[in-house]
């Protein structure tokens, strides 16, 4: 597993892109293609800097099978303020879409109910994404597995939400349980809120 530097971003975004490409999530955000790629690599851009600043991101490997976004708690809300200071300017370069009031209509509901299942400290797992050629071979697991080890020793819980139901039985595999299965109406989407105490 390898920590990400600022110099790997771009490569990293790409990664997040292609993994998502075709996610219902990020249909409903950046629309079709061939907007929508850019749209989410600006966006994907965007949250890898957020976890310079403020947790942790990785990858499998230098040759970016996949890449995962790690959130301390009290920075899994995303403030006004703390946009701005990740560089949040980089999702407005995009004036004809819709993306900036689509994703907040997303995160008001997304952080409503994570806020409801836990407020003590844990650790939010925001995004994890494998290059689908690598899909099925191990690599989600490399990704997940030595920061929940970590988590566990530090006595942290970790939580996250999914928009595909296939994921509840990988995540249920390590720890995870089903919290709440809820819908996001205007966006279309299901999310599957889970923890793993």
């Amino acid at each position: 597993m390898l920590r990400l530097q600022e110099k790997d971003i771009d490569s990293a975004a790409e990664v997040f892109v292609r993994s998502f490409q075709n996610d219902p999530f990020a249909v409903f955000l950046a629309g079709n293609e061939p907007q929508r790629g850019e749209i989410m690599f600006l966006f994907f851009k965007f949250m890898l800097r957020y976890a310079f600043f403020y947790g942790e991101a990785y990858a499998t490997s230098p040759h970016f099978e996949g890449a995962a976004v790690w959130l301390p708690s009290r920075y899994a809300k995303m403030t006004p303020e703390l946009i701005n200071k990740a560089g949040g300017e980089v999702l407005c370069s995009k004036p004809e879409s819709d993306f900036i009031e689509r994703m907040r209509s997303l995160n008001e509901l997304v952080d409503a109910k994570h806020e409801q299942h836990i407020l003590i400290p844990h650790w939010y797992l925001a995004f994890i994404g494998i290059v689908p050629d690598f899909q099925g071979a191990g690599f989600a697991g490399k990704l997940i597995k030595p920061m929940l080890e970590r988590f566990s020793a530090d006595g942290l819980p970790c939580y996250l939400e999914t928009n595909n139901a296939r994921n509840v039985a990988f995540y249920e595999h390590y720890g995870f349980r089903l919290l709440e299965e809820y819908k996001a109406p205007q966006a279309g989407l299901t999310f599957y809120a889970m923890l793993r105490k």
